[in-house]
């Protein structure tokens, strides 16, 4: 049996964290000894070592729906969850790719070569950058676009400026994920200053790089942690 504590130390947590992840059911629960004492087993050191390798690259938003299903012996269902994850993650990039192409000047100029109106409606946007209307205007709520509105039915109109800025903040939105740092980037299209626009973009698929490289390292800990598993002497009808 093992120590809260050794587990602690080697993965550099407090003990308060191994309590949390038992609370939330991401690992099995230990048994007792006569004092009240957890004893861990290896099994239990690789629920943590899995969880702490899958929260850079997934998030414990993941962790806390897939490592149930591994307690069940359910590894497929949670493979899917890791897949569609992996899946979002690699239209992010196709976007930011998109976002990035679109800062260029040249292409800059080409995206509004493909607008063959001078106003759009918030529909007709939506469908051309792919969001829902309501991301609009949640958008314009936050202060990232703002359109004029049509005098006499009071209808948003959106120009071709709006709608190449939309474009680059759908991307970099969902890309960098804080709401100041696209404010920054839209910031800097609306001075024309598309050199530091072009710069956050890039480094936002610097930081996608980063995370397929976590996700592979914590897909890594997954697959030991499945073998451990099954293979421990220690496993129970809750573990298979």
């Amino acid at each position: 049996m093992i120590k809260p504590i050794e587990i602690a130390k080697k993965l550099g947590i407090s003990t308060s964290a191994l309590r949390h992840y038992e609370s939330w059911g991401i690992v099995p629960p230990p048994e007792r000894s006569a004092n009240g004492y957890r004893m861990y087993t290896e099994v239990h050191v690789a629920y943590f070592e899995c969880i702490r390798a899958m929260n850079p690259g997934f998030g414990m938003h993941l962790i806390r729906q897939i490592m149930p299903l591994i307690q069940e012996n359910k590894l497929t269902e949670a493979l899917w969850i890791v897949n569609e994850a992996q899946a979002k993650q690699h239209e992010e990039k196709r976007k930011a790719e998109q976002a990035l192409q679109a800062l260029e000047l040249e292409e800059l100029e080409h995206f509004s070569t493909r607008l063959t109106k001078e106003s759009y409606s918030i529909r007709e946007v939506a469908e051309k950058i792919d969001v829902p209307p309501s991301t609009l205007r949640h958008w314009e709520k936050e202060k990232l676009i703002a359109p004029k509105r049509d005098p006499e039915n009071g209808y948003r109109i959106y120009n071709r400026s709006d709608i190449r800025k939309l474009l680059i903040i759908r991307t970099i939105r969902s890309a960098v994920f804080y709401l100041d740092i696209v404010r920054d980037v839209v910031n800097e299209i609306d001075q024309d200053n598309l050199t530091n626009a072009r710069k956050i973009a890039k480094d936002s698929l610097i930081y996608m790089d980063y995370l397929i490289m976590e996700q592979l390292h914590g897909g890594y800990y997954l697959y030991k942690l499945y073998e451990k598993v099954n293979s421990s002497p220690y496993k129970s009808d809750s573990f298979c």
